[in-house]
């Protein structure tokens, strides 16, 4: 039972992995696994997406299992991370190499707090505007979110990249 008291708080959750930890526990199982870990005290699961695959950024070779989860908790943002840490290395995250392979990442993408920065977190996720593979997800399940950033919602965002188009430079010749 919480105290009447205690502000509950609404997070939106990235998750991605793209190594698995056994022959068992694959991405998109690890990613499900993540998520039932998000929906057990002091977290509750409102909703999830589906999980989509997508390429992976910087060095690692191997696709994505993505998807995203909308929670409530009392935890303030640094909690939050601490707890969200602590699922990452019960289920085999070893922080390595940035961007490489990984077993889980979970990040916290948007908060019904709005901003907040402190030298170990900023929220919103400082890259989430240019990831399809979280901008996707969540506007399935939360299209009119807003950005405190920027004041767009979830699904403006995603309209926004997705309909950016490559700089070809012999379009301009110089």
């Amino acid at each position: 039972m919480t105290n009447a008291s205690e502000q509950t708080f609404t997070y939106v959750v990235a998750i991605g992995s793209n190594r698995p930890l056994s022959a068992r526990l694959h991405p998109t199982a690890l990613v499900d696994a993540a998520i039932d870990a998000l929906d057990s005290p002091p977290l509750h699961l409102l909703a999830r997406s589906h999980t989509i695959r997508s390429a992976p950024l910087g060095p690692s070779r191997r696709h994505y299992a993505n998807a995203v989860a909308i929670v409530a908790s009392s935890l303030p943002p640094p909690a939050l991370l601490d707890r969200l840490q602590a699922i990452e290395r019960n289920h085999g995250r070893r922080r390595r190499q940035r961007w490489g392979a990984r077993t889980l990442d979970l990040d916290i993408i948007l908060w019904s707090g709005g901003i907040w920065t402190d030298p170990r977190l900023t929220v919103p996720h400082p890259a989430f505007r240019m990831r399809d593979f979280v901008l996707a997800p969540l506007a399935m399940l939360a299209p009119q979110w807003r950005d405190p950033g920027t004041g767009r919602t979830v699904a403006q965002l995603r309209r926004r990249l997705i309909a950016r188009k490559p700089v070809d430079p012999r379009a301009n010749p110089l």
